[in-house]
């Protein structure tokens, strides 16, 4: 079974390393939905995230797995 990759390419800096941690904008942006259906997505727990601090976070390998598991359901279906 292959897994799903996003490109988090156009998100860093020339240079820089790739996040480890995406915003909740930079992760819908990822899977090109938009941000009110990611923070649902999120509420759902459909989307792995995290707070740190007062802030919410998508770790940046959370798209990817979120893609491979609806890829999944909908073989499965």
């Amino acid at each position: 079974m292959s897994t799903a990759t996003v490109n988090l390419a156009p998100l860093a800096e020339v240079g820089a390393p790739p996040p480890v941690l995406l915003t909740v904008e930079e992760a819908a942006r990822c899977l090109r939905i938009g941000r009110t259906t990611c923070f649902a997505l999120i509420r759902t727990g459909e989307l792995e995230s995290l707070t740190i601090g007062g802030l919410r976070r998508v770790p940046a390998d959370a798209p990817a797995a979120y893609l491979a598991r609806r890829r999944a359901e909908q073989r499965a279906a």
